[in-house]
């Protein structure tokens, strides 16, 4: 990975926040249950992970316009499937072109399929990420919090990103990502201070808790997930590798996240955002702000003025 990737994955990261009216949760939090649907229903964990991820990619840009959704509003399927590949191909610059290809022909199929689903789906997505925990200091707790299920169902696609250049199967990569939270089912989260607490009897509280949700998949599949969740205690096969790529960057992404949008300036929002964007009104709008004193060179000479009185001294 290279810093040219990190606002795709920044983006990709919001996924975590958006919402839509017709569906509960994020769209992070559904892709991880409807993956684990179609999983327990019996699909193959190659459509899956395929599926999830070219979903996860198409609504970095269309939100919760899937292909589902599209063609309820009318759209037949063929626009529907070339709006989502649009979508894809605006952020996919930089992907591995194999993997790119692969991903995208799984558009046509659309997401991962709302099904049944096991008891440890819905737990981890009531499970909230413990914050910033250091033992011996208080906790960070940054709001609105992430849940488990989303932050595994992020850590997969970043993971599957990265696979080719680890030279990583993206299947038991996708896979071990989806799963590798399975004790927070049953296991609050109280972060590494916890961990750290936790002594000598940390593994097995981590094991058993672990063993709890892997007990409601089939023999099949838990041995399956038994074997992608092997490697990723270490960083000596290629999948560990990739496993680690996606889980160390979401954990630091997801705190950048909180920590930008407090950066954000109006000078961004109105400037280059285009917040009042063009349209047969925009003049009209742009002499509102002004006369509110929130146009942007009344805003720039606010910073400026604020910026002189802090250098004097003459600010709390």
């Amino acid at each position: 990975m290279t810093p040219a990737h990190l606002p795709l994955f920044r983006e990709l990261g919001d996924l975590k926040r958006i919402r839509s009216a017709a569906r509960p949760g994020t769209i992070a939090e559904r892709l991880f249950g409807d993956g684990w649907a179609m999983l327990v229903a019996g699909a193959a964990a190659s459509d899956v992970m395929e599926r999830t991820v070219a979903a996860a990619l198409a609504a970095v840009r269309l939100g919760d316009l899937d292909l589902a959704r599209l063609q309820a509003l009318g759209l037949g399927h063929e626009d529907a499937v070339t709006t989502l590949e649009r979508s894809f191909d605006e952020v996919t610059l930089l992907l591995d072109r194999r993997l790119a290809h692969r991903l995208r022909a799984a558009l046509s199929e659309g997401g991962p399929v709302e099904g049944p689903v096991p008891d440890f789906v819905n737990k981890l997505a009531r499970q909230p990420r413990a914050g910033v925990t250091c033992p011996g200091l208080p906790r960070i707790v940054l709001q609105p919090p992430e849940n488990h299920a989303e932050h595994c169902l992020m850590v997969a696609v970043y993971a599957v990103i990265a696979a080719p250049e680890e030279g990583a199967d993206p299947v038991p990569v996708f896979l071990a990502s989806m799963a590798h939270h399975f004790h927070n089912a049953d296991m609050p989260d109280s972060g590494f201070s916890g961990e750290v607490l936790l002594g000598d009897a940390l593994d097995g509280v981590i094991a058993r808790a672990r063993e709890a949700s892997l007990a409601e998949l089939s023999g099949p599949l838990a041995a399956q997930v038994r074997d992608a969740l092997g490697p990723i205690a270490r960083d000596d096969t290629a999948e560990g590798r990739a496993f680690h790529v996606g889980d160390v960057l979401d954990r630091v992404l997801e705190i950048e996240q909180h920590l930008r949008g407090r950066a954000v300036t109006m000078d961004d929002v109105l400037g280059l955002y285009g917040l009042v964007h063009d349209g047969p009104v925009k003049r009209f709008h742009d002499d509102i702000l002004r006369r509110a004193g929130l146009g942007q060179v009344e805003l720039a000479e606010v910073e400026r003025i604020e910026g002189e009185l802090a250098q004097a001294g003459l600010t709390g």
